[in-house]
């Protein structure tokens, strides 16, 4: 994790790297990938040109891991069942294909009058108290509220859903070799659990939400199995709130620490879509993904084995100065060019375009319900969740008098 010789430092369980891993990709968009050791030898992908490659090239680059022999079960919340994240095509085209039909930007656009409606409550319930907790005021319940009603699960239960959501997300933290904590396997069980029975209950008494959709499709012709079809809905679930709150936590703190361009975004609200794509870039919820070589392969001027495990940091090529001008600048005007914070190729977020309105949405409403939002403390320093892959704060709280 500790390359002293190159003055590389990468280590995702550690909280202060954590906390802004950014200096530390510097070193490595110096050059090609390099092979680190985290969890076995592990190529760093940073630059922009290497980590757009490699996520183009499904067909060298696979989002399968490798199957371990030693291995006999899968601890993870989709017990081993594969789903649009770590799987490639045909079963990858066949996963998308059948959520893709709820994801139309006809469908997206539908949804806004609904999300203004939440957003708008959810900072009814924050006015008045001289400060907003940006998190779990607005960034935890939006999406998650959002996703659950989409599913057509009560929203009324977003607190526990959320809940059990973080805890499963976190795990992402636990040091190799080491048991993942009971509240993990807690948490998965509960969501695996609540929404088998969601499941059943659409087979009996279907309704116009996804997972009525997806039984349908389920019992038609698509074939996805029940283990499948439950992975799927919990991906739903846990993609479908964690990175847009995200997005909006993420994007609150970078405005307050540059109070110049909260201002500017408030006096010129039309700039709302480029500054969305300037905090993805910025500080984008997603810090990496995972792929892995299915044959010898040069990238970027670095040979790599087969099965070669690969860290496609995401953030890194988003910071990568031979793509974007003083790339370390949070600018809201900046033109936009293509950023990787949503993915690339037949893996881009397949959820952006409610995303981004959702971020736009929280975001809008917040400048302009409370005309003089700040940080509260702009030198207090900000705790981050566990997860390295996926990033996003615990606390943001601002001052609204």
């Amino acid at each position: 994790m500790n390359q002293a010789a190159e003055n590389i430092y990468f280590n995702p369980w550690d909280p202060a790297f954590r906390a802004n891993p950014y200096p530390h990709y510097k070193p490595l968009l110096a050059g090609p990938p390099r092979i680190l050791d985290l969890f076995g030898p592990t190529a760093m992908v940073t630059r922009f040109a290497d980590v757009t490659t490699a996520l183009r090239d499904h067909a060298h680059f696979s989002s399968v891991r490798p199957r371990d022999p030693n291995e006999t079960n899968d601890e993870g919340p989709f017990a081993g069942a594969r789903t649009m994240l770590f799987s490639d095509p045909p079963l990858h085209t066949r996963l998308r294909r059948l959520v893709s039909r709820d994801f139309t930007p006809r469908r997206i656009r539908d949804l806004e009058p609904r999300i203004r409606e939440i957003a708008k409550n959810l900072i009814d319930a924050a006015e008045g108290k001289g400060e907003l907790e940006v998190m779990h005021g607005i960034a935890n319940a939006l999406p998650v509220m959002v996703i659950a009603e989409m599913l057509g699960v009560p929203p009324d239960h977003y607190q526990q859903f959320k809940h059990w959501s973080d805890t499963v997300v976190s795990a992402d933290n636990t040091l190799p070799g080491t048991p993942l904590p009971e509240e993990f396997h807690t948490a998965k069980n509960a969501l695996r659990g609540d929404f088998a029975d969601e499941i059943e209950r659409r087979r009996k008494s279907p309704g116009t939400d996804l997972i009525s959709a997806l039984v349908a499709a389920h019992d038609d012709a698509e074939a996805m199995n029940a283990d499948e079809l439950l992975a799927f809905v919990l991906l739903l679930l846990l993609a479908g709130n964690e990175t847009t709150t995200n997005l909006i936590g993420n994007g609150m703190l970078a405005l307050g620490r540059n109070p110049a361009q909260m201002n500017l975004l408030r006096q010129t609200p039309e700039l709302m879509p480029r500054a969305i794509e300037e905090i993805l870039r910025f500080d984008g919820p997603v810090q990496s993904t995972i792929r892995f070589t299915r044959e010898d392969i040069n990238l970027g001027g670095m040979e790599l084995p087969a099965h070669q495990g690969c860290f496609i940091i995401l953030a890194a090529a988003n910071r990568d100065p031979a793509q974007f001008e003083d790339p370390d600048r949070f600018d809201i005007t900046r033109t936009p060019r293509d950023h990787v914070a949503l993915g690339e190729g037949i893996h881009f977020c397949i959820g952006a375009p409610l995303a981004r309105m959702e971020g736009a949405i929280a975001i809008g409403a917040m400048l302009e319900r409370f005309p003089r939002l700040r940080l509260q403390d702009p030198a207090a320093p900000v705790t981050y969740k566990g997860s390295y892959f996926l990033r996003g704060l615990t606390s943001l709280t601002m001052a609204t008098d």
